[in-house]
Order: structure tokens, then sequence, then C-alpha cells
């Protein structure tokens, strides 16, 4: 078997491959020789046609079939000796095809890149580290009083903060406009659901008051026909309700599932729980300032069929997200290609991390980590025995351990400075960069 390559690209490589006409004969007798065996022919006995017949018969076929097989073999062949690492599927062009003669064909494909990963040291990380304080606790209960609140209706003028059940109308230039109506709407003044001014115009009225107000739909409102034009509602409030903040009973604590322990019990439920959050953001945080410090340090080519693969991937997950009547490759591939392609590079680089360094998952850290996922449900151990025997799951739990790994392999050679923050500033999600 003859074998050149040439480096089209950085990544692209096209390799000629030929195969000699015997080892493509001997392929084609050998499927002659195994369709004999079964082939029924009339006038003939099963096994007993004569090969002359036979190869009249199926020989263009079993030509075809061995060809292709062949063209799969070799390429795998051809590209262990060339010591190549292809990166998606070749693209095959026959050169030769002809019986009696070698077989030629061309192969066109990229390669992984290969790089060593350089200047963990150049990479600057900030450590948070914070505490859950009783304060804490305190305005965490707080938060879920809110988030459990109930109305009781009041016989009074609304107030910021009260419920409104409304039915409405709205009007430009007089005339109604599609999504402009409703019937039976409760809407908690202050929460921003309506556009601006909208709920503001509400606060003081009161339930069998009919008011007719003026809001202004936001010059960049997703729909583009009412984007900066002023319309007219017409609001009847038939109730307004004033918010209940639960009390801290044994009532309210089973709806988390605390059943004993009371007050005390509860807020140690709740802290647990605000201690496993906050070690989690402070990793999490690390991790992203740990990955960008790899992709600023190590820029590489990527390779174009990762790339388009990963945009399908993130394709189907956007639309088993959102749902809709629309099929994955009907999103247009530019939505995705920025982040299919940080996902790409980061998992050359981290891969390459592991290699470098002959990282290895750590068990006791994927017991650590499953015992730590397991003590957010109620029967621990049963959420642990249920891991341990599922292998697709350990996987994945290893694949994360392995991750953070190459977390602190990269931090033990980064420049690292602590900083003391508040639970709060800890657990708020980084903002994302504004566009220019």
């Amino acid at each position: 078997m003859q074998v050149s390559v040439e480096n089209t690209s950085v990544l692209e490589r096209r390799m000629t491959v030929g195969v000699p006409v015997e080892r493509i004969e001997t392929e084609v007798n050998k499927r002659l020789q195994q369709t004999a065996r079964r082939a029924k022919v009339p006038g003939f006995r099963p096994g007993k046609v004569p090969m002359s017949v036979i190869r009249q018969r199926y020989e263009d076929s079993a030509r075809q079939e061995a060809l292709g097989e062949l063209i799969q073999a070799t390429f795998y062949e051809a590209v262990v000796e060339q010591k190549l690492n292809p990166a998606g599927q070749p693209a095959v062009e026959p050169k030769s095809f002809e019986k009696g003669k070698d077989l030629e064909y061309v192969a066109t494909f990229e390669v992984f890149p290969e790089f060593e990963v350089t200047g963990l040291d150049t990479i600057a990380v900030e450590r948070l580290e914070a505490e859950v304080v009783d304060a804490d606790v305190d305005n965490m209960l707080d938060i879920l009083r809110k988030q459990n609140t109930s109305f009781e209706a009041v016989e009074r003028a609304a107030e910021t903060g009260d419920q409104l059940t409304i039915d409405f109308v709205g009007k430009i230039d007089g005339a109604e406009f599609a999504g402009g109506s409703a019937k039976g709407t409760q809407l908690v003044l202050g929460s921003g659901r309506m556009i601006p001014g909208f709920e503001d115009a509400l606060v003081g009225a009161k339930a069998g008051e009919e008011k007719v107000i003026n809001p202004t739909f936001p010059e960049d409102y997703q729909n583009l026909d009412l984007a900066g034009k002023t319309a007219e509602f017409t609001v009847n409030v038939t109730a307004v309700a004033a918010p209940k903040l639960p009390e801290l009973n044994d009532d309210f604590f089973a709806l988390f599932g605390i059943k004993e322990g009371g007050i005390e019990g509860f807020r140690a439920e709740v802290r647990k729980n605000m201690e496993r959050e906050l070690r989690q953001a402070i990793k999490s945080k690390v991790k992203n300032q740990v990955m960008d410090g790899l992709l600023a340090a190590n820029p590489i080519e990527v390779p174009k069929a990762l790339l388009s693969s990963e945009v399908d991937r993130l394709r189907v997950q956007a639309v088993q997200q959102f749902g809709g009547n629309i099929k994955p490759d009907q999103l247009p591939a530019e939505l995705f290609e920025e982040q299919a392609k940080r996902r790409v590079v980061l998992g050359l680089i981290v891969a390459e991390v592991v290699k470098q360094f002959d990282l290895k998952p750590d068990d006791a850290r994927v017991k650590e980590l499953i015992t730590e996922m397991a003590s957010a449900y109620q029967e621990p151990e049963q959420v642990i025995s249920w891991y341990y025997k599922n292998d697709q799951q350990m996987n994945e739990v290893r694949s994360v351990v392995l991750e953070e790994q190459v977390v602190d392999t990269v931090l033990q050679k980064a420049n690292v400075t602590d900083k003391k923050v508040s639970y709060e500033e800890a657990v708020k999600p980084v903002e994302a960069p504004k566009a220019d």
C-alpha cells in the first residue's frame, strides 16, 4: 500500500492512498466464494453453481462492496501508519477505480491540533473567601417567606406590592391591537411584568374602579409594530389584595420537607443549603477564571468538523429547551458558533492538560462529590447507591472530578490571590460583558 500526505492548511491533510490490485482481487474473490455457497440459481443445486456463473451474475456488486470496505480499512491503516489523528470523517475522491488496476483514492480530512499547554504561570485567578453568618440566614428566611406570599382582599386603594385582579383593553390610535386585552389578570404592582408606566398608573386604584392609562411601549420592544408607541388602556380593577407573609411555623417548615426541630432545625437546614451553594459558587467562579486563562494563553486552530458537530449539538439543546415546532437545522449556525468554538477549544485544552500531567479521576473525590450531591435529597443513601449502580452517571461524575483536578493543577502554577467577601457577593452571578 502506497501512502503520501500533503498538508493543505494548518489542520487539513490530503492523503493519497494506493491499494495493489492483488489485494482488491483477493477481497472480490472472497466475496464471490461466500456468495457461491448460498446463491440460488435456476438449474443448479445450492452450493453447486459454477464460479463462472457466480462471477457473471455477482462480480460487479461484489467488487463495489469490496472497494468500499477496502477504502475504509486502508484509510484507517494509512492514518495509523502516518501517525495522524483525524478529526471527523474524510472526504474521499477516487482517482483510479478501474478493474484490473490498482485502486488509488484521495482522502481529505482535518486532524486534531498538536500542541502543548503553556502559560499556566501567566493566569491570574481571584479566589473568593466567604462564610454564611446569621444575618445571611435571616435574609434568606425573608426571601423564602416572600416567595410564599399569599394575598388577602382589602378595601383600600392599591399600593405597590399589592395584587390587583384586572380586565383591560388596549388601543393604539383608537384601534385594539393583538395581545393588548385580557380578563381576570392578576398583577402584582411593582413586579415589572407590564410595560413601563402601566403598573405605576394603577397605584391608588380601588376595587370596582375603571382607569384609563397611557403608557408608552419601549423603543426596543420585541414587537416592532408597537415599539415606541403610546397606547391607551382601559383598565377595570375587580379586586385589590394585600400581601401576607407566612409565619415561621411548623406548617411553613413542612413546605421545605422539615418536619422536626422547629425554627432552629429549619435555620440549620437553610444554612447547610446556603453553605453548599456558597462552595459551588466559589468553585464555579474559580473554574471560569482558570478556563478563561487557559483560552487566552493557548490560542489554537479548531477543526471545522468538531465545530460543526458542536453547533449541531447546541441546536438540538436549544430546541429541547425552548420547544416549538422547529427543527434544529432551521436555527442559524452563527447563533451558536462562538459558544461552540469555546467549548471545542476548551475540550481540546483540558484533554491536553490531562495528558501532560497524567491526571486520572481521584476515587476519593468522586465519592466526596456524590455524597455532596446526595446531601440535597431527603434520603441521600439511596441517591448514593443509585449513582454507584449507574455506569453512565458514574462516568459523568468522574469527568467532573477530572475537570476539577485540571483546575487544581492550573491553580498550583497560576497567580492566585484570595479575597474575603460577603456571602451575598460570593454567590452573585458574574455579569456578562456588555456589547459595544
